[in-house]
């Protein structure tokens, strides 16, 4: 039993940290320019896409490290052809345009990729458990805990020690006066918005070798992530992160005892989160 709950809690700690990745690029976005990317879990499928794509010629690190990057060029032409037109207006048209993206990168990739789940290949090193007792410990498993915490280790270092970041923090606070000071905004937010789906991207990678890759996998990812931003408050990065990290061990656990309970217990915990403290566990009253 105590080796099933560990299982379960450690499977829900990495699916926490897609959510966090997912979270913290959706963060970024609605704190910076207000929009509600409800094509975010596109964007992660088309990451996931892209490596398995790409792996066949350039091998596994390679697609790594090419793909997030390719979606993030990607998010950075949506940004500036479609999404930018739009600031400044009611924000459901943009919440609308997101929801169209998102049926649209699904749609692409099943008529691009086929609507089976095709399989994604990592490192057969990598797969190898760690211990015979924990057989959940796998390479690759561990590899994803640790690349989640470096990417957010190293987002949060960008926005607290460079010029880019700072700018970014600012602008989520008054966005106005820096404009007044020189900051083309509009640049700003296109290279916030392509740091926000390179997240995504990144997510969509390390997720393709834990649960294969289909069309919806982007869906099936994207609303815990909202939960996640709402449960850890919106505005604060590091509550985005705590949210992610929540809700996955809590599913994890939850599904050892009641299986059927799995995906409910998130929006429960959203719901009592609200009830007790409605601008979330760090967010700042009155931020939205």
């Amino acid at each position: 039993m105590t080796q099933l709950i560990l299982y379960n809690l450690f499977n829900g700690l990495i699916i926490g940290a897609f959510y966090a990745l997912m979270a913290l690029g959706l963060s970024l976005i609605l704190n910076l320019s207000g929009v509600i990317n409800f094509a975010h879990g596109g964007f992660l499928a088309i990451g996931g896409y892209l490596a398995y794509t790409l792996m066949p010629h350039i091998g596994f690190w390679g697609a790594l490290a090419l793909a997030p990057v390719l979606t993030a060029a990607l998010g950075l032409m949506v940004e500036r052809i479609l999404i930018r037109r739009l600031y400044g207006r009611d924000p459901l048209y943009s919440l609308l345009l997101t929801f169209g993206l998102a049926f649209m990168f699904e749609d692409g990739t099943r008529y691009l990729w086929g609507p089976a789940t095709v399989p994604f290949a990592i490192p057969d090193w990598l797969s190898t458990p760690l211990s015979s007792d924990f057989f959940f410990l796998t390479g690759y498993r561990m590899f994803m805990v640790v690349l989640a915490f470096v990417a957010v280790l190293a987002l949060f270092l960008l926005l607290n020690r460079t010029r880019l970041g700072i700018r970014i923090r600012a602008g989520t606070l008054d966005l106005e006066t820096v404009s007044v000071l020189g900051v083309n905004v509009r640049i700003l937010r296109n290279l916030n918005f392509g740091l926000g789906i390179y997240l995504a991207g990144l997510a969509g990678v390390l997720a393709a070798g834990m649960l294969g890759l289909q069309p919806t996998i982007g869906s099936a990812l994207i609303m815990p992530s909202f939960v996640a931003i709402i449960i850890g408050g919106l505005g604060s990065l590091p509550g985005t992160l705590m949210g992610g990290l929540l809700i996955g061990a809590a599913s994890g656990v939850v599904t050892v005892f009641f299986p059927s309970a799995s995906e409910a217990v998130i929006y429960v915990m959203m719901g009592l989160v609200l009830l007790v403290r409605p601008r979330g566990l760090l967010g700042e009253e009155g931020r939205f």
